[in-house]
């Protein structure tokens, strides 16, 4: 049971695992395992290692003095659910974006990950939206995969903040642009091992606005579930360990909202899943485009 975290320490980036409020470095097994992705990949064996050092390691580092970083580096691939939560379908219909007949999937680029404390750059979107996700990484490669077997593929879970372009995310089909500007992809503030977690299907979820509660759902609500999900991606291609997949977002988006009500220079959000932690992120001034 592991909570990993990336962080800067004394101007060095490290992987480490949390208990409490203080974080164990494992930086004596880098030679074996020197990034996050490394211990993913690594399986068994590599989890085996972390705890064998953790147990025996007393941990030294207090969180208040470290700046925590995206708990995953250079994944594959980032994957994202459309319109998974029923009210979320009902706001969007409303303005005007029909339901899905099947899953609708999109990437975000992985260029937009940033950390779980991270500015959000509005670039030059004049409709900037925020989407509480529950984050899964996978742990093993899976291809084919059935639903009862779909549990065994997740390495571990995160908190995601799918920001969204609003008047980007309809210049192409697949959502693709307007959901994957640079920083549009927060995610921490740590991965909880899926040992730990336990039922990722009964979480709450809740994002907030400079504190005004916008979302608050359960996971129990996903119409297709993690399990439905790993199924029908790997029907079409395989997936690798270390991937993301964001599983969809609760209603009480800004676009959904009468008016909607985009995000702001100076706005903070704050996305938050029982178990797992909350990520919050601070909307930069727009830069000047020359």
């Amino acid at each position: 049971m592991v909570r990993f975290v990336r962080f800067e320490y004394q101007n060095e980036t490290q992987v480490g695992v949390l208990t409490g409020e203080t974080i164990t470095s494992l930086a004596p097994l880098a030679s074996e395992f020197p990034t996050m992705l490394s211990i993913v990949q690594g399986g068994d064996e590599a989890l085996a290692a972390v705890r064998a050092h953790v147990d025996r390691t007393r941990p030294d580092i207090p969180l208040a003095n470290v700046r925590l970083l995206a708990p995953i580096e250079q994944p594959g691939k980032f994957l994202a659910i459309g319109m998974n939560y029923r009210k979320h379908v009902e706001e969007s219909a409303r303005v005007g974006v029909k339901a899905p007949a099947n899953q609708m999937w999109f990437n975000k680029q992985t260029t937009c990950i940033s950390g779980p404390c991270d500015d959000i750059d509005p670039g030059v979107t004049e409709k900037l939206d925020y989407e509480a996700e529950l984050g899964a990484v996978m742990g093993r490669t899976a291809k084919h995969v059935s639903r009862g077997d779909a549990r065994s593929c997740v390495f571990g879970y995160f908190v995601a903040n799918d920001v969204s372009a609003r008047d980007w995310q309809f210049h192409t089909p697949t959502f693709t642009m307007g959901k994957s500007f640079d920083t549009h992809g927060p995610i921490g503030p740590c991965i909880v091992t899926a040992d730990e977690l336990g039922d990722p299907h009964a979480l709450g979820i809740r994002c907030f606005v400079n504190g005004e509660l916008r979302q608050e759902s359960n996971t129990s609500q996903m119409l297709n579930d993690l399990w439905d999900q790993i199924a029908y991606l790997t029907t079409a291609f395989t997936l690798q360990p270390g991937d993301l997949i964001a599983t969809g977002t609760p209603e009480g988006v800004g676009a959904g909202m009468d008016p909607p009500k985009f995000l702001q220079a100076g706005d903070v959000v704050r996305c938050e899943i029982d178990g797992i932690g909350a990520i919050e992120n601070t909307v930069a001034a727009r830069s000047e485009v020359a």
